[in-house]
């Protein structure tokens, strides 16, 4: 992998989705265009996008299994330190890994049955400090207009890169604000004018009920610890996303943190890492990111297949999360310095260049 500097030439960026960085996107084709995909047979294609509740009913179990025994150890020790590694385990298991699991059943590829989707979705969301509409609506655009500056909503990372509000959310401190401001707004019933490009009219009425109920749920269990003189049922309920947070933004920083921007191919600007069984049952495989974005219906459990099958086409997977935080870090402390610099992915030598057209298409050249 090697690094493109265009910092002598580079001009301060927009990422909001209301300004001049909006318009010019879709000048340049870049909005809703068409993205490469690697080749791969139709047949094949579509085992892989097949669902199945099987995967997702046991890890599922799993999942809320772990929640229960970790929480009843923690409810167990409550007042003494035997009590910090059930909540460290339960912290995690409720702030981290279910920010994979709204992702994956927000796509509802999880699981076959919708329902269950759905009712995980909405979970995970409150555990993740998500509001469920805003963010199906928000991830929509996110695949659509993937790192495209002034159309994604989800850029974790402008340049030059906010290195303190990354610290901040190793605990979730910023984006616990962000929630509490766009709640604050949300149940009176008004969006910010960037969520108004793209939450359809029709779905807002449902943002302003789901914040409303998020809303009571946190004023109920904040009086629950008043009225018992104890922060335990929020040790259970709200704090979990802040002090279980941490792996949430390890894994996040992962997939696209100091890549290129305004690419039509995911190639560059997603990484694919390699990773041990237990980050990958907590992240849902979704560390196999680049195929993730470039056919996001298959579901995650065939995702290291899907990796199999096209891994030829694209560039050489990270070894480990070690092996892609040795790229990050230097990276974005570098982007602090020179925005326009950014690393760039070295597809095999065998894969054409590819060139993208004034229409927002992309053909080999």
């Amino acid at each position: 992998m090697t690094a493109q500097d265009f910092s002598a030439d580079y001009q301060k960026r927009d990422y909001s989705l209301v300004g001049f960085e909006t318009q010019r996107a879709i000048e340049r084709g870049l909005a809703t265009a068409q993205w490469y995909q690697c080749p791969i047979g139709r047949k094949e294609l579509k085992e892989l996008m097949r669902r199945s509740d099987g995967p997702a009913l046991r890890d599922a179990a799993i999942w809320f299994g772990a929640l229960a025994l970790s929480g009843l150890g923690g409810w167990y020790f409550w007042g003494t330190w035997a009590c910090v590694p059930f909540f460290l385990v339960y912290g995690v298991l409720y702030g981290s890994a279910s920010d994979s699991r709204w992702h994956e059943c927000g796509h509802r590829t999880a699981f076959k049955t919708t329902w269950m989707n759905d009712v995980v979705y909405a979970i995970a969301c409150f555990m993740i400090l998500r509001e469920p509409t805003v963010w199906r609506w928000s991830h929509t655009r996110h695949h659509t207009d993937t790192i495209i500056v002034g159309r994604d909503p989800e850029i974790a990372v402008p340049r030059p890169p906010d290195i303190l509000g990354l610290v901040l959310n190793i605990f979730a401190l910023k984006s616990a604000w962000s929630l509490a401001k766009k709640l604050a707004l949300h149940v009176q019933g008004k969006l910010d004018p960037e969520e108004a490009t793209f939450i359809p009219e029709m779905e807002r009425p449902k943002v302003f009920r789901e914040a409303r109920i998020m809303t009571a749920i946190f004023l109920g269990v904040a009086l629950w610890c008043v009225a018992i003189g104890s922060i335990l049922p929020a040790m259970f309920i709200g704090l979990p996303s802040i002090y279980g947070g941490f792996m949430t933004i390890f894994f996040g920083l992962t997939q696209h943190a100091g890549l290129d921007e305004d690419v039509l191919d995911h190639r560059l600007n997603s990484r694919t890492i390699y990773m041990n069984p237990v980050f990958r049952f907590l992240y849902l495989n979704m560390n196999y990111h680049v195929e993730h974005h470039m056919f996001p219906m298959v579901p995650y459990h065939a995702l290291p297949r899907l990796h199999a099958a096209i891994k030829d086409d694209c560039p050489t997977p990270y070894a480990s999360c070690w092996d892609a935080y040795k790229e990050i870090i230097p990276a974005l402390l570098r982007q602090r310095r020179e925005p326009g610099w950014y690393v760039k992915r070295q597809l095999p030598s065998h894969v054409a260049p590819l060139d993208v057209g004034a229409a927002g298409t992309v053909a080999a050249e």
